[in-house]
């Protein structure tokens, strides 16, 4: 089987738009869901539907893959689960470390979600030797004093860290040094890393934070939206009690 460490995916080198690479595992997901109900052929508008983009952003994305599918049929469900598979590297083995096993990193430990989209947790470090040898998910913790080794014998080219801010940065380095070159970084903080080095960033509380905002602003819409409701009515009682030139109604004849 072959491992992230002698493989690299081939998007870079082909030009692929970041933009587009961020979208492709949007159009898997719809894809395998489509596969697995043993759908043959989809739509652009379909599968941009799925995917929560519009159809023009999706044929342009399957420009850069050398798809373009086929008039009044769509395209095929398979090939594109393999090409856009290939694409992404998925077609093998990715071995992954994840390093700081408390709360969070035990909870990706036990995802499910790995196996079945190219990627094996080869092994769970963390820095307390109380945490030596206790399986989750299966798999023994093993102790950071390992970290360099249990990266070179498994080829580990990917790292997960899930531990607290503080320490996230040495270990960024000590992973780097050891020769990973991808990092998930969990942590609240930014890394710094050398180039070559690819780190996307998972801030739950950054996510949690901006729904807030959103969550704030809608509420003020609709308080603004409430307040214009009843000065509305407010002046068209106004209007009601006027006479014909706006002055107040001269007093009915009894």
């Amino acid at each position: 089987m072959a491992t992230g460490r002698t493989h690299r995916p081939a998007t870079r080198s082909r030009g692929i738009p970041e933009a587009t690479v961020a979208r492709l595992p949007l159009y898997l997901r719809a894809l395998t869901a489509l596969s697995e109900r043993s759908v043959p052929t989809v739509s652009s508008e379909e599968l941009a539907a799925a995917a929560g983009v519009n159809s023009a952003k999706l044929r342009k994305d399957f420009s850069y893959l050398g798809s373009y599918g086929t008039r009044g049929v769509g395209y095929d469900v398979e090939y594109l689960v393999y090409q856009i598979s290939r694409e992404l590297g998925l077609t093998q083995d990715w071995p992954v470390v994840i390093v700081g096993i408390g709360n969070l990193g035990a909870a990706l430990a036990n995802y499910g979600g790995f196996a079945s989209r190219g990627f094996r947790v080869a092994a769970l470090i963390d820095a307390d030797p109380a945490m030596a040898g206790k399986p989750v998910a299966g798999i023994p913790v093993q102790h950071a004093d390992d970290l360099e080794k249990i990266i070179q014998d498994n080829g580990v080219s990917i790292g997960v860290i899930a531990t607290p801010a503080g320490a996230a940065q040495a270990v960024c380095d000590r992973l780097v040094a050891a020769g990973v070159t991808s990092i998930l970084n969990f942590a609240p903080t930014v890394l710094s890393v050398p180039e070559g080095v690819d780190v996307r960033k998972v801030d739950l509380s950054i996510e949690l934070q901006i729904l807030a905002f959103h969550e704030q602003r809608k509420a003020g819409e609709e308080a603004a939206a409430s307040d214009g409701g009843v000065a509305t009515a407010a002046a068209r009682s106004d209007a009601t009690d006027q006479g014909p030139d706006g002055d107040m109604p001269a007093v009915m004849p009894a």
